[in-house]
C-alpha cells in the first residue's frame, strides 16, 4: 500500500469513532475505495499541455507528436512526429530551400481562401487558435480538440476551423495521427469559395532521410506508384514516404529505415486525391487539384485524414488495412460534456 493510500484510510478511520459517537453514520465499502482508484489510475495515452504553446501527444509518458499553437508562427503545427524509434520523421523548413520556410513539419494551409494566399510566410494572412476545447486521455488513444480562425491581412475572419486530432497507439512503438478538420463560413459570411490549386489542405514536409532528393527515401503510392513523376498530380488512396533517420546518441546512435503513410478518406471530396509531391521530401493531398470548393454558410465542409507512422518500409497489406478501417470508423462530433468540470468533449459518431 502507497503511503498516500494508508494516510487516506487511517484518517477515515481515526474520524469514524468521534463521528459515530454523535450519532453519525459513516460508511466505506470497498467499492468505493475501488471506484477511488480507478478515478485515480493513469490513462496510458495522454494529452499533456506545456509551456510556450506545445500540448504533446504521449503514448506511456514517450512523446508521439507535439501541437504548436504560438503566435510566434503564421499557424499552428504539429512537431515533432515521431516514428517508432524516437526520431521525427518531419521536419521544419526545406533542406536547402530558405523560401521554403512556412513548411512546418504537419500542418493546415490554403493557397486560395476567396482569393487570398494562406499558405506561404510572403502572405500577411494568419491562421490563429482561438481556443483549445478538449483535452481526452485514454488506454488506447489521445485526442484533442480545438477552434482556430483564418485571418486576412487585415485581421478580418475568412474561415472557421474545429480540428480534432487523435493519436492512436499501434504495438511496437509505432501510432496513429486520425485528424478532423471542419471549415466553416464565419458568422455575416455568406460563403468561402477555396479555390482550385494542388496547395491545400494537409501539407507534410518529411525528415530529410526520408526525401528521395536528400536522403535514400522512397515514395510509394497506394496503386504501387513509386517517386514523383509516377505521382504528381495522380490519384491515390493512400501516399507512404519512408527512408532511413538517425535514432538513439553518442556511441548507442544508430540508423534505422521508417516511414509516415498519409491516408485520404473516402467521405472526403474528390476521392481518391490528386496528391502534390515532390522528390525533395514534401507530400500532400490535394483537396482541391481538380475543381474549387464552395463552403456555404451553415453548410460546413468536414474531411479526414490519418498518418500513420511506421518501422521499415511500406508494408502494402498493413496499409490496405488500415486504410480499409480508416475508411469505416466513423468520424467524431463534438459535444456539451455531461461531467462537471468539463466543458466539451469529442466522441465517435453512431455508425
Amino acid at each position: 500500500m502507497n503511503d498516500w493510500k494508508f494516510y487516506t484510510k487511517s484518517l477515515w478511520a481515526f474520524l469514524a469513532v468521534p463521528l459515530l459517537a454523535t450519532g453519525i453514520i459513516l460508511s466505506v465499502s470497498q467499492s468505493a475505495w475501488a471506484a477511488d482508484e480507478e478515478k485515480a489510475a493513469v490513462a496510458r495515452c495522454q494529452v499533456v499541455p506545456q509551456a510556450g504553446h506545445r500540448v504533446s501527444l504521449q503514448v506511456d509518458g514517450v512523446e508521439k507528436a507535439v501541437w504548436n499553437f504560438s503566435d510566434a508562427y503564421p499557424r499552428p503545427f504539429f512537431f515533432p512526429l515521431n516514428g517508432p524509434a524516437g526520431t521525427s520523421l518531419t521536419r521544419i523548413g526545406h533542406p536547402g530551400a530558405p523560401n521554403h520556410d512556412h513548411h512546418l513539419s504537419v500542418w493546415f494551409a490554403h493557397h486560395d481562401v476567396d482569393g487570398i494566399s494562406f499558405w506561404a510566410n510572403s502572405s500577411k494572412a494568419t491562421v490563429v487558435q482561438k481556443e483549445w476545447l478538449t483535452y481526452q486521455d485514454g488506454d488506447g488513444a489521445a485526442t484533442m480538440a480545438v477552434r482556430n480562425e483564418w485571418r486576412d491581412a487585415e485581421g478580418t475572419p475568412r474561415l472557421d476551423q474545429q480540428v480534432v486530432a487523435s493519436l492512436i497507439a499501434l504495438p511496437d512503438g509505432e501510432s496513429m495521427l486520425e485528424i478532423q478538420t471542419t471549415l466553416a463560413a464565419p458568422e455575416g459570411v455568406e460563403s468561402v469559395v477555396l479555390g482550385k490549386t494542388n496547395f491545400g489542405l494537409l501539407a507534410v514536409r518529411v525528415a530529410k532521410g526520408l526525401s528521395a532528393h536528400f536522403g535514400d527515401g522512397q515514395l510509394t503510392s497506394s496503386e504501387g506508384r513509386q517517386g514523383e513523376k509516377e505521382n504528381f498530380e495522380k490519384s491515390a488512396r493512400w501516399m507512404d514516404y519512408s527512408g532511413s533517420v538517425g535514432a538513439g546518441s553518442g556511441a548507442a546512435r544508430t540508423t534505422v529505415r521508417e516511414g509516415i503513410t498519409y491516408h485520404d478518406h473516402p467521405s472526403n471530396p474528390g476521392y481518391p486525391s490528386g496528391w502534390h509531391v515532390r522528390n525533395d521530401g514534401w507530400m500532400g493531398s490535394s483537396l482541391t487539384m481538380r475543381e474549387p470548393i464552395e463552403i456555404k454558410q451553415g453548410e460546413p465542409l468536414t474531411v479526414r485524414y490519418l498518418l500513420h507512422t511506421h518501422r521499415g518500409d511500406m508494408d502494402a497489406s498493413q496499409a490496405k488495412e488500415i486504410h480499409s478501417a480508416f475508411s469505416n470508423r466513423p468520424g467524431w462530433e463534438l459535444k456539451k460534456a455531461p461531467r462537471p468540470h468539463v466543458a466539451w468533449e469529442v466522441v465517435r459518431k453512431e455508425s
